[in-house]
């Protein structure tokens, strides 16, 4: 259980993040290239990205996130074609399918100068009811944001899903919702070979 004072910082701290988010992201469609969505000032939006920043708050310290049954990745994941990176992921496929703002299925690390990884963003992952690439008619959203998919499965055993990315913990310049952040860089030897 987490102190008062814990739980002040936690709450100033969403306040602060909520004024840093990028204006509006409900009910908005993400602009040309996956940049900034547009503006909205649906309340229910803003609630939903408050909690989801309360809740994550906890796991600003990678080893909180082990402790709560996310698992590392051991690799970095980069954008092949460029445009950014993802980090490394945490997953915890207890929360596969989830549309609680709480509970994400994986947080985002990167590497800081000191070493240690600090948490950057959070991902939901929706399995595709039929499993076809080319159907979309369960698509579904949160935070007023379509998720992306259907995707693929990309390694053995993972099924044709959604994602949503969502950089609550870093800014990203190509937009908070977008898959890819150019400001996070792999570093050299970290990313699956």
């Amino acid at each position: 259980m987490a102190s008062r004072t814990g739980m002040t910082a936690l709450a100033a701290l969403a306040a602060a993040t909520a004024l840093a988010l990028p204006a509006g992201p409900a009910g908005a469609s993400p602009g040309p290239g996956g940049g900034p969505p547009g503006a909205s000032a649906d309340p229910a939006v803003w609630a939903d990205l408050t909690r989801a920043t309360l809740a994550s708050g906890r796991y600003t310290r990678e080893s909180a996130a082990v402790d709560a049954g996310y698992v590392p990745d051991t690799y970095c994941v980069s954008d092949p074609t460029g445009s950014g990176d993802l980090g490394y992921p945490h997953f915890n496929h207890a929360y596969d399918n989830s549309l609680d703002p709480e509970r994400p299925t994986a947080l985002l690390y990167e590497d800081d100068a000191s070493g240690r990884r600090r948490l950057v963003a959070l991902e939901w992952v929706v399995m595709d009811r039929d499993g076809k690439p080319e159907t979309d008619d369960d698509r579904p959203s949160l935070f007023g944001q379509p998720f992306k998919g259907p995707i693929p499965g990309r390694f053995k055993g993972q099924k044709v899903h959604y994602a949503l990315h969502v950089w609550l913990w870093k800014p990203n310049p190509a937009g908070m919702f977008a898959t890819f952040n150019p400001a996070v860089r792999c570093r050299p030897g970290t990313t699956r070979p």
